[in-house]
């Protein structure tokens, strides 16, 4: 190995194959700065080498699309001029090692994504696994992520309208913050990042760069082990403040002519938003980092290059538009400083004190990155766990309720009472239902009457189950939740949570899952537009469970037209929409309930999803549903309880062809369901049953209690064991 040790090399993360690869490319042995910035592009968290194989089978085009994967963010046109620009983004490595800032800066990075394509951040999402409850870090992890989130978003002024929380002991050594931005954009003012026009400036705006966050991409493409919590001057540290000043200033310069390119300085910083800028345009691009606004003294290149310090931008401006952009950034007390100018070598060189402090060709180190075809093998198929095998509860109602005041079903309030979901004043629908819903204005400030509805959604126990089915669930799930507010799904982002590819069984269920989203988004036409792959979540060799969140954005023709999952009030009839056959394997009731964790998860029919999802949205756009929910965790009984909650409207269940005894129908988690509640529960049923989907009146509602065969649970009992979960736990620490 010519140059540079062995040692330095593998501290890098890269392999000796992949360091002879960097020999060939450069016919010589790179300086450490040349190492740092191989190191870093060729990271998995930048160069996606060992899941762009299988990421390329993704479907990610159709009719609404604007711009699938490979820029910041998805876009996708919603009509009248308008396009939402979305994307998730994971924050799993540094949240785990310094829970506020980990979580604050992942989302600031989320929100440049969306901003640098030109959109103004609308809403913000998160999904969020933790550890057992019952392990020493987990409250202290909450309560940091949480509070991180929160103050982020809250200072920066973006709404949290949704997201998730779940735990399991697979997150006991490596919790997963995924992030979630979507914004608003004219259609026909979308910005790119590919930089074109040799001698074009090229211009560093937003915060001064210091030495927080270097080799940050490298350590989010690492396992844990137990030198992690040494990993802290590899986390950023955020500044909301700032990042409000750098939307305003960035969305003001984008209303003139004078961008030509435009990239956040996310992972590997400076390094990679100027060699992707370069490599998208053709061009070569020369830097000089003594011009590079500086929060530290005596820094070097290689520290430069590096940094992933936040609230920074790198823009190419056409020639002669320094001034204009120069004036903007000025006002609004942002640093702006003309870094560098393109070229056509079709090479990145760096200056630093008169010196070439590295010289690299941009397309070989750019798109020469490793791309692995890993062995994997499938995971294994279980078996189903059959109802007569699961016992049944002496009482369903106290079964309800213990499941309500479990960790995974409790209330969330705790967590989205500390995010401002209702700053900007166009949040229709809060946190607590199927999805957020927000009404559309243009950039410009005119309010329109076009709500959007967006979701995140993942059932990781399934998913370790079965990689494939699981993986449909997520997204059909996420169609689901966006259907029952009554919005068009139209396209979806990924975060791809999974252990170490290495190993061949991880690599099966990264394999198997991207397999279910394929299948899942061909069958409903919901494409793929964005997304991030997190590899290497683990801990001491133990690896998370599967987890490849979805995030998704539906349109509605009018916001208010939009329904949520309160019931009503009292008179209404309670339709049950689709097949149940009962299916509690991997349910939540024969885990909480039963003790186990165990069997197949609950099978996926695609053209029965499509179906009944088109029924269910055309139910609600003609007036006939008064309130929806869709089916999942916990089954029936759950989800009538969470609506009873939502509107303190209680409801009698019917005996419906003697089911009701049965704690399958009660508890299973069937897939493609809805519960309705309707003035009219026979001609709901009748359409439905015209349109070939099953559909049965099963109750009313009125009163303040559940009853179910002559027993009753009052409300308050039951809200008392769902609200009191999350402050009880997080006060005891």
């Amino acid at each position: 190995m010519d140059g540079i040790s062995p040692d330095i090399v593998a501290e890098h993360g890269l392999t000796s194959e992949e360091y002879d690869k960097i020999l060939e490319i450069l016919g010589r042995a790179p300086n450490l700065t040349e190492l740092g910035v191989f190191s870093v592009m060729w990271s998995e968290h930048c160069s996606y080498k060992s899941s762009k194989k299988w990421l390329k089978t993704l479907p990610t085009t159709g009719p609404q699309v604007i711009c699938g994967p490979g820029e910041n963010a998805g876009i996708v046109d919603i009509g009248d001029g308008l396009a939402v620009v979305f994307k998730m983004e994971s924050h799993n490595h540094p949240s785990f090692i310094e829970p506020y800032q980990g979580a604050a800066t992942g989302v600031g990075g989320i929100l440049r994504d969306v901003f640098t394509m030109g959109a103004r951040p609308v809403a913000n999402m998160n999904a969020l696994r933790f550890g057992s409850p019952d392990h020493p870090k987990t409250r202290h992890l909450v309560s940091g992520v949480v509070a991180g989130i929160g103050g982020y978003g809250n200072c920066v002024g973006v709404p949290t309208v949704g997201g998730e929380c779940n735990f399991h002991s697979s997150y006991d050594g490596n919790i997963l913050v995924n992030a979630m931005t979507v914004g608003i954009a004219e259609k026909d003012r979308i910005f790119y990042s590919a930089a074109t026009g040799a001698g074009n400036p090229v211009v560093y705006v937003g915060s001064k760069t210091g030495r927080d966050g270097i080799h940050g991409a490298t350590m989010a493409s690492a396992e844990f082990n137990e030198d992690s919590e040494e990993k802290r001057p590899t986390v950023q540290v955020g500044d909301p403040f700032t990042e409000k000043l750098l939307i305003e200033a960035c969305l003001e310069l984008m209303a003139t002519d004078a961008i030509v390119a435009i990239q956040d300085m996310g992972a590997a910083g400076l390094t990679s938003s100027s060699f992707e800028m370069a490599s998208k345009g053709g061009v070569g691009v020369e830097l000089d980092l003594d011009r590079v606004p500086a929060r530290e003294e005596n820094m070097t290149a290689y520290e430069f290059l590096l940094s992933e310090s936040q609230e920074r931008m790198l823009m190419v401006l056409r020639p002669g538009a320094e001034d204009t952009a120069r004036a903007i950034f000025d006002k609004w007390e942002l640093d702006f400083a003309v870094v560098g100018h393109l070229t056509d070598t079709g090479r990145m060189v760096i200056k630093m004190n008169g010196d070439v402090a590295a010289d690299l060709p941009i397309d070989p180190l750019a798109l020469a990155s490793p791309e692995y075809d890993r062995p994997w093998t499938p995971s294994p198929k279980l078996a189903e766990v059959t109802s007569d095998s699961v016992p049944a509860p002496d009482d369903p109602l106290a079964a309800l309720e213990t499941l309500m005041g479990s960790p995974d079903l409790c209330s969330r309030r705790w967590i989205w009472e500390q995010y401002d979901h209702l700053v900007m004043g166009d949040t229709v629908q809060r946190p607590g239902g199927d999805a957020g819903v927000i009404r559309v204005q243009r950039p410009n400030g005119e309010v329109t009457n076009k709500g959007l509805a967006i979701t995140t959604d993942v059932t990781p126990r399934y998913c370790f189950a079965d990689p494939e089915e699981g993986a449909k669930q997520a997204v059909v799930e996420a169609w689901r939740n966006l259907t029952a507010v009554g919005a068009l799904p139209l396209a979806i982002t990924d975060n791809m949570n999974f252990g170490n590819p290495e190993r061949p069984q991880i690599m099966g269920q990264f394999v198997g899952a991207v397999a279910g989203i394929r299948a899942a988004c061909d069958a409903l036409n919901f494409p793929v537009v964005s997304g991030n792959v997190s590899l290497y979540n683990e801990t001491a060799g133990e690896a998370i469970l599967p987890t490849p969140a979805i995030g998704a954005v539906g349109l509605l023709e009018r916001f208010d037209g939009s329904v949520g999952i309160a019931l009503p009030g009292d008179g209404y009839a309670l339709v049950l929409v689709g097949e149940t056959r009962g299916h509690l394997g991997q349910s939540l009731y024969l885990r909480e309930i039963a003790g186990r964790e165990e069997g197949a998860p609950p099978p996926v029919d695609l053209a029965v999803e499509k179906r009944t999802g088109d029924f269910i949205r055309h139910a609600i756009a003609d007036k006939l549903i008064a309130a929806c929910h869709d089916l999942s965790d916990g089954g029936l009984l759950v989800a009538l309880a969470e609506m009873a909650l939502a509107g303190d409207t209680g409801a009698v269940l019917e005996d419906v062809n003697g089911k009701i005894a049965q704690h399958a129908w009660l508890f299973g988690e069937d897939q493609g369901r809805y519960l309705v509640a309707v003035r009219d529960a026979g001609a709901l049923v009748s359409a439905a049953q015209a349109a070939g989907i099953p559909a049965q009146k099963i109750g009313e509602t009125g009163g303040k209690e559940l009853i179910l065969q002559g027993s009753s649970l009052a409300l308050d009992a039951l809200r008392s064991a769902h609200e009191g979960w999350f402050p009880g736990y997080m006060a005891a620490g």
